[in-house]
C-alpha cells in the first residue's frame, strides 16, 4: 500500500451555514475506515450553524488559527489558536469566530461520520 497524501487544496469545498468544509480522511479520502476529518473555515463574527450533536461518535477539534468560544451543552468556553476542545457523543455544541481573522479549524471524528450523521438543534443560540 501507498501512502496517501492529501491537501486541502484538492478536497471539495462545501460553503455551509458559518463555515466552508473540506473533508480530507474518510472512507473515500484516504481510504480511512475507522475515522473522519475536515477543515474548517470561519469567518470573522459567524457562526456554524445549525448546534448539532453527533449521536454515534465524538469529534475533538484543534484551533489551528483565530479565536472565538464553543458552546457545548449550555456550556461556553473561550478558544483560540493551540485549543483542543472534545465534544463528546450526543452532546449539543456549535462554535463562533469572536475575533477579527478568519478561524481555521481540525476537526476529527471517530468512528467516522458524515453530515447525514449528525443531529440539528435549530433553537439553540449563543448566550447573548
Amino acid at each position: 500500500m501507498s501512502v496517501q497524501v492529501i491537501h486541502e487544496s484538492e478536497a471539495d469545498a462545501l460553503d455551509l451555514p458559518g463555515r466552508n468544509l473540506r473533508w480530507l480522511a474518510n472512507d473515500k479520502l484516504l481510504g480511512a475506515k475507522h475515522l473522519s476529518m475536515c477543515v474548517i473555515r470561519v469567518e470573522p463574527g459567524e457562526t456554524v450553524r445549525p448546534a448539532h450533536s453527533h449521536p454515534n461518535g465524538e469529534e475533538i477539534i484543534y484551533i489551528v488559527s483565530g479565536s472565538g468560544r464553543v458552546l457545548v451543552n449550555g456550556e461556553v468556553a473561550a478558544v483560540s489558536e493551540g485549543c483542543a476542545v472534545l465534544f463528546p457523543q450526543g452532546e449539543v455544541h456549535m462554535l463562533q469566530n469572536s475575533g477579527d481573522v478568519p478561524m481555521k479549524v481540525a476537526c476529527f471524528f471517530a468512528p467516522a461520520t458524515n453530515l447525514d450523521n449528525y443531529r440539528f438543534f435549530e433553537d439553540v443560540e449563543f448566550p447573548a
